[in-house]
């Protein structure tokens, strides 16, 4: 039941992901009330895991890395390469993907960072419309929100942890217990 609470969760991270990431490209703002309903959802998520296993090593493991990054991203904002919202973003990821996450959630994340960058330093590579003009807008200015790319790589370490929830629940008998 705990781990189901922790998915649940998890899952409700998922449309707020969605909505930084459309406002972060729109605006080029990440609010601190989204910020810090994400960090809520990621703590409570991660009480309920460590409940179940009995441990409070990936709460730690998430509070540090959290930190890590918080602190190494920190000059970059100060020097105005990355915005405040995309240094505190990166910070709470950790909370709702947990350490088992971080490797996934890394690769992801690295893999939609390049493909942001190339679209906005590229913007012909998209087809004619709205958001060709948009990007050729942001690519003029210097601008590129970060924050899309860090959702979408969270979203995806999300959903790659719930569908091995899902998979391990699955094999072991679980959801057949509760028809």
């Amino acid at each position: 039941m705990l781990l189901a609470a922790s998915l649940l969760l998890k899952i409700l991270a998922i449309p707020l992901f969605a909505r930084i990431a459309w406002l972060d490209f729109v605006t080029q703002k990440i609010s601190n009330r989204d910020v810090l309903l994400l960090l809520c959802l990621g703590i409570g998520s991660m009480q309920f895991m460590s409940i179940q296993a009995g441990s409070w090593w990936d709460m730690g493991l998430s509070v540090i890395v959290g930190f890590v990054l918080f602190v190494v991203l920190l000059p970059f904002w100060v020097l105005r390469k990355v915005g405040a919202g995309d240094v505190k973003l990166i910070a709470v990821v950790p909370f709702l993907v947990g350490g088992t996450g971080l490797v996934v959630f890394s690769l992801l994340l690295m893999v939609f960072a390049v493909a942001m960058a190339v679209v906005a330093v590229n913007p012909f590579l998209l087809p004619a419309g709205a958001f060709r003009v948009y990007v050729q807008h942001m690519d003029r200015k210097g601008v590129v929100p970060f924050g899309v790319p860090i959702s979408a790589a969270a979203i995806g370490a999300i959903a790659f942890q719930i569908y091995g929830s899902w998979v391990v629940a699955n094999s072991s008998g679980i959801l057949d217990q509760l028809h």
